[in-house]
């Protein structure tokens, strides 16, 4: 993680635009997606400097990444229904998601 997050993998947080919920599984210290991705998707124009963040969307199949300054923290510390939480994450203690631990042989 970047010093400069201010999530973390496994952090529940709710998007401050559009207002759905999901978690955290992957962090970007920046931008790094193509520029064409930018201009299609990108609409509010955020920085690309700042950390990018992708994301479980709660009761849905998809993904999406996140600029920083478009989440906020996640209040209800309740788990999110996605299918992909059993393949990322073992557990959920506490609001918090834990990744599985993977085979490094």
């Amino acid at each position: 993680m970047s010093e400069s997050s201010k999530f973390t993998i496994g952090q529940l947080i709710q998007h401050r635009l559009f207002g759905y919920r999901g978690v955290i599984y992957e962090v970007d210290p920046v931008f790094m997606l193509s520029e064409q991705w930018y201009q299609q998707m990108a609409r509010s124009c955020p920085p690309r400097e700042e950390p990018w963040y992708h994301v479980l969307v709660d009761n849905a199949i998809h993904t999406t990444y996140v600029a920083q300054q478009n989440l906020i923290a996640d209040l209800y510390a309740e788990p999110i229904k996605h299918p992909g939480v059993e393949q990322l994450f073992d557990r959920f203690e506490n609001g918090i998601y834990y990744l599985r631990q993977r085979n490094l042989q």
